[in-house]
Parts: C-alpha cells; sequence; structure tokens
C-alpha cells in the first residue's frame, strides 16, 4: 500500500486565529512546562530503586506531553493566575504514563516511542507495579490541591479510562463492533482525559459555566480527533514515524474504524478475508487488510472524523476571549489531524 497522508489539507480544520506550529505553542508555554519537568522528576523520586528506574525511563521516552500542554494552555486561556495548573499538567502525566504502563502488558507489546516497553525491560509485575505507584502519586498530588471538583473531576476520568480499557477488551476479535460502539470506547480510553485535562483549565481559573463547558467540549472532540488519527497512522506511516511496530492494533485483534470501515464496504471473499482478520488476529493477513483499507478509502474516511472532531474542537473555544493561549488551543486542532506521529 502506498504510503498515505494522515489528512489531506482539504479536511483539515481551519483555525480562526494566527497560525502557530508546535514549537511555537511550546515556545508561548515554555515557563510552565519548565515548572512541570522539574515537579514531575520531584514527585517521581522513590527510595524503591525500581521505581526511580522504571518510571524515569517511560516518563523520559520522549512523549509529546500533549496532554500536560494541554492542561496548561487551558487554565492559561481561562486566565488562571496561580500555580496548580503545574501540578495538574503533572498530574495528568502520570495518569496517561501508568495507563500505557498497564496498556502495554495487556496488549504485550514490544514497541512504544521507539525504544522498548517498560514491560519488555523489566517484566510484566513491575510495570504493572509501577503503573500503580504513578496512579497512587497523582492522587496523593490531587489531595495537595485541596479542590473537591479537581478530585471529583480526575476520579472520574480514571474510572472512565479503565472502562474503556476494558470495553476495549471485551470487542478484541470482534468484527461485529459498531461505529457508537467504537467511538465510545476511544472517547473513554482516550477522549475523556484530553477532556479532563482541558476541563480543569477552567475548573482551577474559577471560570463561569460557559466557559468550563466550552473547554470541556474542545478537549473531548480534540481527544478523539487524536485518537482517530492514531488509528489512521497504524496503517498509513512507517514504525520509525509512530514510535511502534505497524498494525499492532491488528495483531491485537482490535478492530479500528479503517478497518471496521473496510470490513463495511466489502463482499464476497474481501469481506469474509477481513473478518477473519479481526477474528484471529495477527499479522498474517496484514497485506490484504491494507489493500482493503485502500480500496474502500478507509483512510480517508477515518481522517475525515477527524478532521470533524478537531473543527467541532475549535468551535467550541468561541466562548473565550481572545489570546495567544486561545490561539494556541486551536493550533493544536490543526496539529493533531495534521501529525505524522
Amino acid at each position: 500500500m502506498p504510503h498515505v497522508k494522515a489528512v489531506d489539507a482539504a479536511v483539515r480544520p481551519h483555525a480562526t486565529g494566527p497560525a502557530m506550529d508546535v514549537p511555537a505553542i511550546r515556545a508561548l508555554i515554555a515557563e510552565d512546562m519548565e515548572a512541570v519537568d522539574r515537579l514531575i522528576e520531584r514527585s517521581l523520586h522513590s527510595d524503591v530503586a525500581l521505581i526511580d528506574q522504571l518510571a524515569h525511563y517511560i516518563i523520559n521516552s520522549g512523549g509529546k506531553r500533549l496532554r500536560p500542554l494541554l492542561a496548561l494552555l487551558a487554565g492559561r486561556a481561562a486566565d488562571h493566575r496561580g500555580e496548580d495548573h503545574v501540578s495538574l499538567a503533572a498530574i495528568i502525566e502520570f495518569i496517561h504514563t501508568a495507563t500505557l504502563l498497564h496498556d502495554d502488558v495487556v496488549d504485550a507489546s514490544n514497541m512504544r516511542r521507539g525504544r522498548l516497553t517498560a514491560n519488555l525491560v523489566w517484566g510484566n509485575n513491575a510495570s504493572v507495579l509501577v503503573g500503580d505507584f504513578l496512579y497512587s502519586r497523582a492522587f496523593q498530588m490531587m489531595v495537595a490541591i485541596g479542590n473537591m471538583r479537581v478530585m471529583e473531576i480526575l476520579a472520574d476520568a480514571t474510572n472512565t479510562i479503565a472502562a474503556g480499557e476494558v470495553m476495549q477488551l471485551t470487542h478484541c476479535h470482534d468484527p461485529d463492533t459498531t461505529l457508537e460502539r467504537y467511538m465510545a470506547i476511544i472517547h473513554a480510553k482516550t477522549g475523556k482525559l484530553f477532556e479532563a485535562a482541558a476541563q480543569l483549565g477552567a475548573v482551577i481559573s474559577g471560570s463561569d459555566r460557559i466557559v468550563e463547558q466550552a473547554l470541556t467540549a474542545y478537549g473531548r472532540h480534540l481527544g478523539t480527533a487524536y485518537q482517530l488519527i492514531d488509528d489512521v497512522l497504524d496503517y498509513s506511516a512507517s514504525a520509525e514515524e509512530i514510535g511502534k511496530n505497524i498494525g499492532d492494533d491488528l495483531a491485537e485483534g482490535k478492530p479500528t474504524l479503517p478497518v471496521l470501515h473496510a470490513l463495511w464496504n466489502s463482499q464476497g471473499a474481501q469481506a469474509s478475508g477481513l473478518r477473519q482478520a479481526i477474528e484471529k488476529g495477527g499479522l498474517e493477513f496484514i497485506g490484504e487488510v491494507r489493500a482493503a483499507i485502500e480500496s474502500t478509502g478507509g483512510i480517508a474516511y477515518t481522517a475525515s472524523l477527524a478532521a470533524e472532531q478537531a473543527r467541532l474542537a475549535a468551535a467550541a473555544l468561541h466562548p473565550l476571549p481572545a489570546s495567544q493561549f486561545k490561539d494556541a488551543l486551536l493550533a493544536l486542532a490543526d496539529f493533531a489531524v495534521s501529525r505524522r506521529s
């Protein structure tokens, strides 16, 4: 299958603010991100050497830090003046990292962000337990903020993420997964933490209900767009670009949208082959699956849904006052669907 761009320019959301790329966004929030990095470093410390080693390995493995970046930008866009946005950004990163550690064990993954997964280096037991350490450290940090609404949002988010992972597990190897169920899964497992990160920016700023709802909707749509493009990249990028093995989802029997769309639009032997590929998992049929995705427009279809989610994210920001931070949030919506990794 030829290399396919993640999203054609025609279906990208158009930002209403000045053009801003990811380096410019990071420069805008650099001081806050440096404070987050320092807090993460301090909070990772443990007298147990294995926790230090494994936690630093995964935290410092070159991730985009997009979720903590979102928490910082949302707080600044809502005119937050304190320091709690820094703590929340670190908490969000710890929760995300804990989910990665647990996911890699469940999925028996061996590569993430271009490096060996922690479970492959230290074993499944250590990865699960250090994931638990990161979750519990995140909740210690939430308590220190002393805001019950923050606790409620993050407790709900972590519960939803866990439920989403279980939903995904129960739909592995299921070729009859519907679009509605697929969207529910990706909202729960990915979109919910984006949603919480953005919503918390409003909560800690004491924003009114309209601004909180706007940022909540923005985060929900942004996270959904991001996961849709992740599913596109699993079939259209290279392992070097995305930092993991191509076809990992198919190998695990996960019926992601490019494959489901191909199945819904196939007949005869092609449809039968796709069902078998989902039911069996593995990479035996990867060539046939990629050919079916290409012939049915599965990449373009999934990318178009991602672009629509990104447009909804940008539109949700309308109630926020103009600022560089709002422009950065708009630019993140563009990035979510134009990225190649």
